[in-house]
């Protein structure tokens, strides 16, 4: 294969243009030429890339929409048609015949003649917000916690104590004997659901701070001095982002569960949440023509709890930095 050669005198430039000496440079010798990272970015990219989880985030939006929304634009009064007895346990045909078509009677209409479409929103604001609640304090108190019991041996041998004393303790009991001491409102559901829910989220953070708590830079850290919370906030608690996530999404549809079950059996909220509206139509699930009653604040119900479920689970695996490959 024959190559040609360039004469490069040919091309009228001096040797300073066509030559220039290469100095080194220690500091640039060290650099490292790579790609950006953004953690988040990543996180997202990885979560959007399945169209299942868009499809998911777009009902939960929904749902979102429809609880804190939907009844700020509505004046809901459950006792209006108290006292027209035709208004009663109605059918959706029966009810958009009866009052007109509109959205707020596609489901029919309750016992006392109010909108069930309208009152099962309602309901769900109340539900959803105890759970979002609940979630936030529990998850705050048990991953501090958790990281410095996982961390500090002196806490551990206390919190070992008092976690195997309140662990036999049955949850929903406890929960339970709260409420019937209180009165049940929305803060003694609060206070019941967090008393000790925080004890299981700090046990399972502890055991995975446990695991990684010797590694050589949290050897150096404590070599170094640095308090122990310190190294559990700064250099465990940011590795552990996608089991937090996890975490959290199985807690949030939890204390949607537990209001629902404790009002199915008579000590829940006091205020019309889904699980008071389920309990107040049981009798509707076996009456011929009433169903709608009580089936559709438990689908709505067990909806939010799936797509809750569902969204966290996907955002947890996206936060794990090994799918970001």
């Amino acid at each position: 294969m024959k190559q040609e050669l360039t004469n490069v005198s040919g091309l009228g430039l001096s040797e300073e243009e066509l030559f220039s000496f290469v100095t080194h440079s220690d500091v640039e010798a060290e650099k490292i030429t790579a790609p950006r990272y953004s953690y988040w970015h990543s996180v997202f990219r990885v979560f959007f890339r399945k169209k299942i989880n868009i499809i998911i985030l777009s009902l939960l939006a929904v749902i979102i929409l429809f609880a804190f929304v939907y009844p700020s634009l509505i004046t809901f009064d459950r006792y209006a048609n108290l006292t027209d007895s035709t208004a009663k346990h109605l059918l959706p045909g029966a009810a958009m015949q009866k009052f007109g078509a509109s959205i707020h009677w596609i489901l029919g209409a309750g016992a006392s003649g109010e909108s069930t479409f309208d009152a099962v929103w309602v309901g769900s604001k109340i539900s959803i917000s105890l759970a979002l609640m609940c979630a936030l304090i529990n998850m705050t108190i048990g991953v501090l916690l958790g990281a410095v019991w996982g961390f500090s041996k002196k806490v551990d041998v206390v919190m070992m104590e008092i976690y195997n004393i309140l662990v036999n303790v049955p949850y929903i009991l406890l929960i339970s004997v709260l409420v019937l001491i209180l009165s049940a409102s929305f803060w003694t559901m609060v206070f019941a659901l967090t008393v000790t829910g925080w004890l299981g989220v700090a046990y399972s953070i502890r055991i995975q701070v446990i695991i990684i708590r010797d590694r050589e830079y949290n050897l150096a850290s404590r070599c170094l001095g640095t308090p122990t919370f310190r190294i559990a906030l700064k250099n465990i608690l940011p590795f552990m982002t996608s089991i937090i996530v996890t975490m959290a999404a199985t807690e949030i549809p939890s204390y949607i569960s537990y209001e629902v079950f404790l009002a199915y059996i008579g000590i829940g909220l006091k205020d019309m949440s889904l699980g008071r509206l389920i309990s107040e139509a049981q009798s509707a699930m076996v009456t011929g023509g009433w169903q709608f009653e009580f089936w559709s604040p438990v689908a709505v119900s067990a909806i939010i709890t799936v797509v809750l479920y569902v969204v966290g689970q996907n955002l947890g695996d996206a936060s794990d930095p090994r799918t970001h490959m």
